[in-house]
């Protein structure tokens, strides 16, 4: 278990903060992140490596020349916020463009993406590659739902290197895509990892089993067998992979490159036990491993198992497989010598942007304040419940997830909450304390939940006016533009096991309650109550988005804990109001 931590829930601040120290020659941190220590030369395209934390050395530890100009840290387990990545690509770009690199995951696809968007609406130029390598989590037909995992970091060598050499965005995109296209993993676990704070593992495997197929933010495997020996689990990863040899890996190519990775507690000295029969099986099998790295380099806290990457290679991916690079976890070769003194490099300040000013927020007058207030103490009752309930919904999470979504949802309410009581001191009206409030939860939260919070409450304040009590159709209407942008940012339709099963409910019953007449307190009172039951109904739903997807026969008979954290919010709310 992970015994050593200050506050749980500022634990991955605490890292970087330690890892920045430790590694200056390296790396320095900025706000969401590390940075290279020294800039890279102008016009260099930027790549960014990112996800939740708790898979030391990635991401932060390949930072550094010849791997990745920087590296955008959520928490544990947790997508990192577009505030986040935004300012990591900020501090890191200089005039060649971003490219942000994650494994493929609900959250950073959001998250990255709205990050990507705002550079691009900036004038720099931002793309965003999503790794696909779990043969695991999704058939050969469907490879865009696989998860990203260990196949991650040879996607983030390649491309790396390709910027390096001076390569183009577009170019290093189509490195990124060329190479994942050609790697394979598949990973088995032997005993479930522990988040700081928490007694027990986020799941368990019986004795003398392993979970085939898992997750590396503690999602157990996607189905259980015996464990036998060293030889016959070899066995299984190469046979595995070998059956999804890339169609155009060219049959006279046997080159490969190879990571026998270590999940967090696994000895090195069974990696090589393991290594000695994955060799001679790919030698047996026409394939030479080029470099072959046995060790811990994608990780998940202290989970014990492992997993195997094959990366089918070509002349160019080899080369770039190849390249020299000095970070503070992986070093390989010898770099050039740089051109120009490190310290002209160092002091180099990022390129100036212009904005647009922002407009003074609009002031609460009269009822316009009230509302402003309800909103606090609606705020100050969704932190109180979510608090009490953290626990609870980290365990309803860990049965098909990763076990944060208590932890995220207690992250976001607090730096909503303090948000929004600052904004009401300045007096704000209702839809600047929302925005407020909403981009603080986004920001502070990070993952699919922070996001999405984030936007639905900037939506349902847009519409409210900041001098007068809102009528009826007003809060219709900022309910619906809040599940509006709920759907349009999450992409979730209601079926799919996730809160919007239980927020499309509410809004409706909302809705209709207020054109019947029924008052906006009994109204929310009513549609509160349906949310619950609409909650309570995801246990039977299989799954469609997000990381419980691969494990959809787990999570029957669990409800979603998206729909459960809101429809707890909502009665609450309705209780206290």
């Amino acid at each position: 278990m992970t015994r050593l931590f200050n506050d749980p829930s500022r634990f991955a601040d605490d890292m970087v903060t330690g890892f920045a120290a430790a590694h200056p020659e390296h790396v320095r941190a900025v706000p969401g992140g590390v940075v290279r220590a020294e800039r890279p030369h102008e016009g260099k395209v930027a790549v960014l490596t990112g996800g939740g934390s708790g898979h030391y050395p990635a991401f932060c530890g390949v930072v550094g020349p010849g791997f990745a100009d920087g590296s955008v840290i959520g928490n544990i387990f947790t997508s990192p916020s577009a505030a986040q990545a935004h300012s990591v690509a900020t501090e890191a770009e200089t005039g060649g463009g971003v490219l942000f690199l994650f494994g493929n995951y609900a959250g950073d696809v959001m998250n990255f993406g709205l990050a990507a968007q705002r550079l691009t609406d900036e004038g720099i130029p931002a793309r965003c590659f999503a790794v696909t390598d779990d043969i695991a989590s999704a058939p050969a037909e469907d490879t865009t739902k696989r998860r990203g995992i260990a196949g991650d970091f040879v996607v983030f060598k390649t491309a790396s290197a390709a910027a390096e050499e001076g390569a183009s965005l577009d170019e290093v995109v189509r490195v990124a895509e060329h190479t994942n296209a050609r790697t394979r993993t598949l990973g088995v676990a032997f005993a479930g990892c522990t988040l700081p704070g928490q007694d027990e593992p986020l799941f368990t495997v019986p004795e003398g089993k392993l979970g085939l197929g898992l997750g590396i933010h503690g999602e157990p495997g996607v189905s259980e067998s015996e464990l036998t020996t060293a030889d016959d689990l070899a066995r299984t990863l190469v046979e595995g992979l070998l059956a999804e040899r890339p169609a155009d890996s060219g049959a006279e190519n046997g080159r490969v490159a190879v990571l026998l990775n270590g999940l967090g507690s696994t000895k090195y000295e069974e990696l090589y036990v393991v290594w000695a029969t994955v060799s001679r099986l790919l030698a047996e099998a026409g394939l030479e491993a080029v470099r072959p790295e046995v060790g811990e380099l994608v990780t998940s806290l202290d989970m014990a198992g492992c997993s195997l990457t094959l990366t089918w290679l070509d002349d160019e991916l080899e080369r770039l497989w190849l390249a020299p690079a000095d970070t503070p976890a992986y070093r390989r070769g010898a770099l050039a010598t740089p051109t120009r003194p490190a310290a002209d490099v160092r002091t180099r300040s990022p390129r100036a942007r212009t904005s647009a000013a922002t407009p003074a927020p609009a002031v609460a007058e009269g009822a316009g304040a009230d509302t402003s207030a309800f909103a606090v103490r609606a705020l100050r009752t969704a932190h109180t419940v979510l608090h009490e309930q953290e626990e609870a919904l980290g365990r309803l999470d860990a049965i098909a997830g990763d076990g944060d979504h208590g932890r995220g949802m207690c992250k976001g309410v607090d730096a909503a909450l303090a948000a929004a009581e600052r904004a009401e001191s300045e007096r704000a009206a209702p839809a600047a304390l929302l925005a407020a409030a909403g981009d603080a939860w986004a920001a502070e939260a990070g993952g699919t939940s922070g996001a999405l919070w984030g936007a639905g409450l900037r939506a349902l304040g847009a519409g409210l006016p900041a001098d007068r009590a809102p009528e009826p159709k007003e809060l219709a209407a900022a309910a619906e533009s809040a599940l509006r942008a709920v759907t349009a940012l999450g992409k979730a339709e209601v079926g799919d096991k996730t809160l919007v099963d239980a927020l499309q409910p509410f809004v409706t019953a909302f809705t209709q309650q207020l054109g019947d007449g029924t008052g906006a307190a009994d109204a929310f009172t009513a549609a509160a109550r349906t949310a619950h039951e609409a909650a309570d109904a995801t246990a039977s739903l299989r799954p469609r988005l997000g990381r419980a997807r691969p494990l959809a026969e787990r999570s029957i008979g669990t409800p979603d804990p998206g729909a459960v954290s809101l429809a707890t919010v909502l009665v609450a709310v309705a209780a206290r109001a």
